[in-house]
């Protein structure tokens, strides 16, 4: 990556699936990242637990003794649903909690293969990002092409003028762990300059009144 400055990334949080899919190259490719970022020396944050792929990333980061933190509704830890998280674990009451929780102690973001679940807190931190709530690099790891049709339709939403072509960069995608992460590394937040007139604050309930119209 000569010539590309690098941004500094300790904790990457990673979103995926509760199962481990009917393709065994994913849950390989899950434990291949899971060592990608020991080696790298970058902790983990993620969703808890250790069922599916989940299991199979927070295991191979543990064996190379790295800092995995699971964040878990309470209501997951009823009866075990979800098996035990590898290493810390921090409980919340929602899953917006969790989220927001993810967004704030990570420094970047990366979504495996997975269901709704997964496809919500993707779009989730994308569209923060578009908003200027953060600024940090948001990738899929696309597993024998699990991704394509995704990346196709948001494509499209792009030819039909419902997302601009600067929103399109905030998604990053590569087939293997080591590309992705650099990629993310490599990522340069380019805000809109309209959406980075909105204030965040804690104890502000209202966004400022922009005279534009959003594209959302």
């Amino acid at each position: 990556m000569e010539g590309v400055l690098v941004r500094k990334i300790k904790k990457i949080c990673v979103f995926y699936g509760a199962n481990s899919g009917k393709d065994v190259a994913f849950v390989n490719a899950a434990f291949h990242l899971g060592e990608v970022l020991g080696k790298r020396k970058i902790d983990l944050v993620y969703g808890g637990g250790k069922l599916g792929l989940m299991g199979c990333v927070s295991t191979a980061v543990a064996q190379h003794e790295r800092q995995v933190l699971g964040i878990i509704p309470s209501a997951f830890t009823i009866n075990n649903l979800v098996g035990e998280t590898c290493g810390k674990e921090i409980k919340v009451a929602t899953m917006q909690e969790r989220l927001v929780m993810m967004m704030e102690l990570s420094d970047a973001f990366i979504a495996l293969p997975g269901g709704f679940g997964t496809l919500e807190e993707l779009f989730q931190m994308i569209s923060w990002a578009q908003l200027n709530i953060h600024n940090k690099p948001i990738g899929v790891l696309n597993i024998n092409g699990f991704f394509n049709g995704l990346l196709s339709f948001v494509d499209h939403a792009v030819k039909q003028e419902f997302i601009t072509p600067r929103a399109r960069k905030i998604l990053i995608s590569a087939t293997t762990a080591d590309e992705l992460v650099d990629k993310l590394q490599a990522f340069r937040f380019e805000s809109d300059p309209a959406l980075s007139q909105l204030k965040w604050s804690p104890s502000s309930s209202q966004k400022e009144k922009l005279d534009l119209t959003l594209r959302l």
